[in-house]
């Protein structure tokens, strides 16, 4: 039996960003150009749910934090996402960053796992090696790691629920706490230019760093209904060719701007 898809909490990030995602069904939520991905609504909210699950049986732990190191905005999405949808609190670190600094991190938050891209394994295997985290997983097969995809074959497990005014949602590198409604309000800051509905579709060029606002954002989209199209390393001559071919009506480009078209 698949889990709920979002904790028993109101005003949490999971539930409002994937509150109305499974009603979406097919329609494209996710487009990741780098990663060669397409994720519909149903599918991502899917995926995040079991995932989470299998976090759990994983022994993840509630208030606990887990490091994602990651390359594509896609597997920083479903990452801290199912992070949050299981009780735990995601902490992004920058993928340009050595195996030491990473390790300095991972310790400071004391980190039992790290969720990484197969392209960053040694790097995370080897900050894991000087941390306490127990337990890498990656999105692909990687050497040392656990296949994230491995996450959806076992027992499901009861998500918790979550007080959005303490439970911290995210730490960023730079140290910065915040809480589940923190994150809210990001994201409502970031509507304060983007204003999306779900008829636009957003082109995001930010890269996965120690920040938040490339999910923050990513979220605000998947909240609203509409489509992301993300886009790391996008060069500006190859701008008006996607924004013409995907109908792009909002973009989030490289100097942290956010337009709409």
């Amino acid at each position: 039996m698949t889990p709920t898809p979002t904790p028993s909490a109101t005003g949490t990030v999971i539930r409002e960003v994937f509150g109305g995602a499974y009603d979406r069904g097919d329609r494209p939520a996710l487009i990741d150009l780098r990663g060669g991905l397409v994720y519909g609504y149903r599918k991502l909210v899917t995926e995040v749910t079991v995932a989470a699950s299998g976090l759990v049986r994983r022994g993840a732990r509630r208030d606990q934090v887990v490091g994602v190191l990651v390359s594509t905005a896609c597997a920083q999405t479903l990452a801290v996402h199912t992070v949050l949808a299981a009780g735990g609190v995601a902490a992004p670190v920058d993928p340009a960053l050595p195996p030491e600094r990473v390790a300095e991190l991972l310790n400071g938050w004391d980190a039992r796992m790290l969720i990484t891209t197969s392209d960053l394994a040694d790097t995370a295997v080897r900050a894991a090696d000087q941390s306490r985290v127990r337990q890498v997983l990656s999105f692909g097969d990687a050497l040392d790691t656990i296949d994230f995809a491995d996450l959806f074959g076992l027992e499901p497990a009861s998500l918790p629920s979550i007080d959005p005014r303490t439970q911290q949602a995210v730490v960023t590198a730079g140290g910065v706490p915040l809480t589940h409604r923190a994150v809210l309000a990001r994201m409502a800051e970031l509507d304060v230019p983007a204003r999306l509905t779900e008829a636009d579709v957003l082109l995001v060029t930010w890269p996965p760093d120690g920040g938040y606002d490339l999910v923050a954002l990513i979220g605000l989209a998947v909240a609203r209904g509409a489509l992301v199209v993300a886009a790391h390393g996008l060069g500006l001559a190859d701008l008006p060719a996607t924004v013409h071919d995907f109908g792009i009506t909002v973009t989030a480009l490289p100097d942290g701007s956010i337009e709409r078209l």
